[in-house]
């Protein structure tokens, strides 16, 4: 069973803790979105479970085993993890930095199958009139779908994401997040992004983490986690949590 254990983990960035005694366990196929102010560690915890960085205390594991005991090739097999940027030192066309996602499982042999995929995600995100483009062409919007097709072609039960839609305008941001969400369920992956719109994450996610000052403030679902006390405490805003079709959705009330 694909699974992310954390157990009691802490980081600290020198002399100043970012979190600490955090656990946590990801066993679903569900889309699960990590929400926070600026500063409380959502992206240092994301690379936490990715091995890009190390936990000062505790332990992280992937599918039972400690995660530092596997090797990069072996981890990226089972692991996918899309930063957060939105731009590229480097010339390549937009179909070449897709199939660089395929090197886990291809090495440097493009097969006939490593091109199925690649043309089928960018199909599926709307990438295939970009194909022969330098990815320094593109705009921030463009090369974030980019990054998110590289990521999935890698097949990986386990797709972590660093504020995925943040260079998206409003209907590609709720295409994409409704994209993720069915594909965990259809193909049976999970999918951990970091987010920071609220109303995006309630109308989506299937469980939500909200992090302060220190580490895990709540998680469950939309209604458990998105409060008007926990958005109050967190983020120091007064708010109003309506209902809409099931979902919570959250209006702020500036001057509060």
């Amino acid at each position: 069973m694909t699974s992310i254990t954390a157990e009691c983990i802490s980081y600290s960035y020198g002399e100043e803790t970012v979190f600490s005694d955090v656990s946590l366990k990801f066993e679903k196929p569900e889309l699960v979105c990590i929400l926070g102010p600026n500063g409380v560690g959502k992206t240092t915890l994301v690379k936490c479970f990715t091995k890009i960085l190390k936990v000062a205390d505790g332990k992280v594991m992937v599918n039972g085993l400690d995660i530092k005991d596997y090797g990069l090739l072996d981890l990226a097999k089972i692991m996918a993890f899309v930063p957060n940027s939105s731009s590229s030192v480097f010339s390549m066309t937009v179909s070449e930095a897709v199939m660089m996602g395929r090197h886990p499982h291809a090495g440097w042999v493009t097969s006939d199958r490593d091109m199925d995929v690649v043309d089928q995600m960018m199909h599926t995100l709307e990438l295939q009139d970009f194909a022969e483009r330098d990815i320094r062409e593109l705009s921030a919007g463009q090369f974030q779908r980019v990054a998110i097709a590289r990521g999935l072609v890698q097949e990986p039960k386990i797709l972590i994401m660093d504020e995925p839609t943040s260079n998206l305008d409003v209907r590609n941001q709720m295409d994409v997040m409704k994209f993720l969400k069915d594909y965990a369920k259809k193909t049976e992956t999970m999918v951990l992004m970091v987010s920071h719109d609220l109303n995006i994450t309630a109308s989506f996610a299937d469980r939500i983490i909200l992090m302060a000052e220190g580490g895990v403030y709540a998680d469950g679902t939309a209604y458990d986690v998105l409060t008007e006390d926990n958005i109050r405490d967190v983020y120091k805003v007064e708010s109003k949590i309506i209902d809409v079709d099931g979902r919570p959705h959250v209006i702020l009330l500036p001057g509060r």
